[in-house]
């Protein structure tokens, strides 16, 4: 088969595709035929070394496509199956051996397309909005990056909830789509202070809790974004990881609360994974989750791809496709 290959990390010229053994599932496992990749932002951090890996491998954490086969004893798919997973390493490729407790199956109406669009991003949305701050109706949600993959999947469950949700962008173009996906506020960072625009917008008393995918660049100013005991969560970090700080900051800025998820943490559960997927899926159908799958590449495009996202060209979500 025909997969990407990380050597070496570094730049977008580390993913080298090229062919590779196709795998064969072991116990608890099920080979997947792939019809489409999810790109994410981990896959950066996975490429660049920022989240190192056994060398060499297969990058790519999201798909969706059909199962070949099954290892003997797996109940939970079977062959002829249309899947799609998350969270499990060796995505860029035309085949993967998956974890059969992983596996979702994708009901009609949804394609393998919108499955892999919606996996990890949407997934993500959801932990976020329902566990990590249960928003309620009439609160207020600062979410930044609010034109990208999960900041648009943001500002739709925020809105479903009766929240309210102000979006940070860096252009006239995306504060567009963010106002599509249902924002009720657009902070265009690049011309404001979000922090000031923040308090100016909640009369001077702060959000309820901040989605910041950013890190570094946002960091400080997010937490004096807050409302007293408000949530900071911490999901990402394409600017770069956060300076260390002293915790007795939380304290001086309102007993606010800061915490880093991840959805493997989110998601550890057949049960819990059911769960959230079922709900994306179910959106989807009856059209209350809108996806923008805004480019797809070919497979053996992955560093063009890999370059646009870091460069901050794409809008929400790019698909790879074997």
């Amino acid at each position: 088969m025909k997969a990407i290959i990380i050597e070496n990390c570094g730049g977008p010229e580390a993913l080298v595709y090229r062919g590779w053994e196709k795998p064969a599932p072991k116990s608890g496992e099920a080979l997947v035929k792939l019809d489409a990749i999810g790109l994410n932002f981990i896959d950066v951090y996975h490429r660049t070394g920022l989240y190192p890996q056994p060398r060499p491998f297969i990058p790519g954490m999201e798909a969706a496509g059909v199962v070949e086969a099954v290892a003997p004893g797996v109940t939970e798919v079977s062959a002829g199956d249309r899947v799609a997973y998350a969270m499990q390493p060796g995505a860029y490729a035309e085949y993967a051996a998956v974890p059969a407790w992983k596996l979702v199956k994708v009901p009609e109406g949804v394609s393998a397309e919108q499955a892999a669009a919606a996996m990890l991003q949407g997934m993500t949305a959801h932990y976020l909005t329902t566990s990590v701050y249960p928003l309620k109706a009439g609160e207020t949600a600062l979410i930044h990056a609010a034109a990208g993959g999960v900041g648009l999947l943001l500002i739709q469950m925020v809105k479903r909830i009766g929240a309210r949700g102000i979006g940070t962008v860096s252009t006239e173009a995306k504060a567009e789509l963010a106002r599509e996906a249902g924002a009720d506020e657009i902070i265009l960072y690049t011309q404001q202070d979000f922090e000031q625009e923040t308090r100016r917008l909640t009369g001077g008393k702060g959000a309820q809790v901040v989605y910041d995918s950013v890190g570094k660049d946002t960091f400080l100013k997010s937490l004096s974004s807050l409302a007293p005991r408000g949530m900071m969560a911490l999901f990402g970090q394409s600017s770069g990881p956060v300076a260390s700080f002293d915790p007795a900051l939380l304290a001086q800025k309102g007993s606010l609360f800061l915490t880093r998820p991840s959805l493997a943490q989110y998601a550890a559960t057949r049960e819990e994974l059911l769960w959230r997927a079922g709900d994306l899926f179910n959106w989807i159908k009856s059209g209350e989750l809108k996806l923008r799958i805004e480019k797809t590449f070919p497979l053996r495009d992955a560093a063009e791809a890999h370059r646009q996202l870091e460069g901050r060209k794409t809008t929400g979500k790019v698909l790879l496709l074997p």
